[in-house]
């Protein structure tokens, strides 16, 4: 049986959190992660026109404890590799790999574990939903589903709003905790920092 992974703080170990995408024309974007009862457990402020993503999560706006760091390894790759690293320890947690042809169509994403194995992966809904998406409309919200060996471990769930980006990240179904969320907080943030320049 998998055993539980160890790592992430108290503040990152309930089942459901807000992520919020606040956009600066000028200067790039934040995220905002709240937990269940509103309370802000993670921040980020991305800069504009940066050709190599190197994205740094926060415990608070005023940005003075750094919690993770996610590094892209190449410059303006459609596939490329993103290290999640804890800042406190310097130790990688694992990695998460976009699939740049098949993101064209439909948003798929590669879990890998600190080892650089695969564990998991994080896809979008469906083909059609993403079709209509891509080529129809933009207001169809976006649902991503991740599993690690075979099983459903959280969901990504996007609100239907055109101006603020919203999503809905929810751990329920992982009750045996077998993925660091730090990975998953990762992934959220990175999906919506990625896959949004797509709109």
């Amino acid at each position: 049986m998998t055993q539980p992974v160890q790592g992430p703080p108290p503040s990152l170990i309930g089942d459901k959190f807000l992520v919020r995408k606040k956009v600066f024309k000028l200067f790039g974007g934040a995220f905002h992660i709240y937990d269940a009862s509103g309370q802000l457990i993670l921040y980020s402020r991305l800069k504009a026109f940066k050709l190599k993503e190197d994205i740094r999560l926060y415990t608070g706006e005023d940005m003075q404890t750094e919690l993770l760091t996610i590094h892209a390894r190449k410059i303006l790759d459609i596939s490329s590799t993103y290290d999640v690293i804890d800042a406190q320890t310097g130790q990688r947690v694992g990695a998460l790999r976009r699939k740049g042809l098949k993101s064209l169509i439909r948003d798929e994403w590669v879990i890998l574990g600190p080892a650089e194995e695969e564990i998991g992966k994080i896809v979008e809904d469906s083909t059609a939903l993403a079709l209509i998406r891509r080529f129809l409309t933009a207001l169809v919200p976006q649902k991503f589903h991740a599993e690690v060996n075979g099983r459903e471990v959280f969901t990504l769930a996007q609100h239907f709003n055109p101006f603020v980006l919203k999503l809905d990240l929810d751990f329920s179904m992982d009750r045996d905790r077998i993925l660091d969320r730090r990975l998953a907080f990762a992934a959220a943030v990175l999906m919506c920092a990625i896959e949004g320049r797509q709109d």
